[in-house]
């Protein structure tokens, strides 16, 4: 059986459109993809499938949430946002940051990901301490992406793909730099570096690293790295599924 969306309005529709269209100039001026790819992961990453909280339902617009340690910067995110709610206000704060980050995506170059509206805003924002650990490894992905949010182990490398885009901040995480040498351009560089080992200036995290022991892992950053469109087609639908945990199921 498919999901089962919800019903949206056909004003709901065109607004939808519309916005993405608005946002797709923006974020190129910008150059904030990086930024609205992280907003629209960790919005939907503190899913919980046992006890059916966190997950894209808009929570990241409240302070104390934007407060947690793993979100630090994302109050930038939020506050570019604004202004797009205020034109579209029948858009909710849960449909507008992942379709940010849909089309984050798109605007770089990468693969179209589907996008189906109708996240309904939650008030109460998710526990601190659901969201990946860089520092640690297979153990912990398998815990976070796997047993708390219901992904698979496919899903885990095709999402630290689209570190493909962007860099890590010392004042946000602890780590500094880029993963590719084109940080605004979403390709599968982050996989062909990673199997060429550490260079200087490029970021390679534990986790990163630990796609490398895994045997269920490895093969697919070896075939990524080597096939573009497949790992674009694998990225569109492993994202697509981050984005709409706990919205529509089946």
């Amino acid at each position: 059986m498919g999901k089962c969306y919800p019903t949206v309005s056909e004003e709901y529709k065109v607004a939808v459109e519309k916005c993405r269209r608005k946002l797709r100039g923006f974020i190129a001026e910008k150059n904030c993809a990086p930024l609205m790819l992280r907003l629209a992961w960790h919005s939907a990453g503190t899913y919980d499938v046992k006890t059916k909280t966190g997950g894209p339902f808009g929570t990241m617009r409240q302070k104390l949430e934007q407060s947690h340690a793993a979100n630090n910067g994302l109050d930038v995110a939020v506050r570019l946002l604004e202004p797009f709610k205020e034109q579209f206000p029948i858009i909710s704060y849960g449909d507008l940051y992942q379709l940010a980050g849909v089309v984050a995506v798109e605007i770089t170059g990468g693969p179209d990901v589907p996008f189906h509206p109708g996240r309904p805003d939650k008030d109460e924002p998710p526990q601190e301490g659901r969201l990946p650990n860089a520092t640690l490894g297979n153990d912990h992905l398998r815990n976070v992406f796997v047993k708390t949010m219901g992904l698979s182990d496919k899903d885990i490398v095709t999402l630290s793909g689209g570190h493909t885009l962007g860099r890590a901040h010392k004042e946000r995480s602890g780590f500094e730099g880029p993963w590719t040498s084109n940080p605004l351009i979403f390709d599968n560089s982050y996989f062909k570096e990673l199997l060429t080992g550490e260079k200087e200036g490029l970021l390679q995290l534990p986790t990163d690293k630990s796609l490398l022991e895994d045997p269920v892992f490895r093969p697919l950053v070896d075939k990524y790295a080597c096939d573009e469109d497949a790992f674009f087609a694998d990225y569109a639908e492993s994202h697509m599924k981050l984005s709409e945990l706990g919205f529509a199921e089946a």
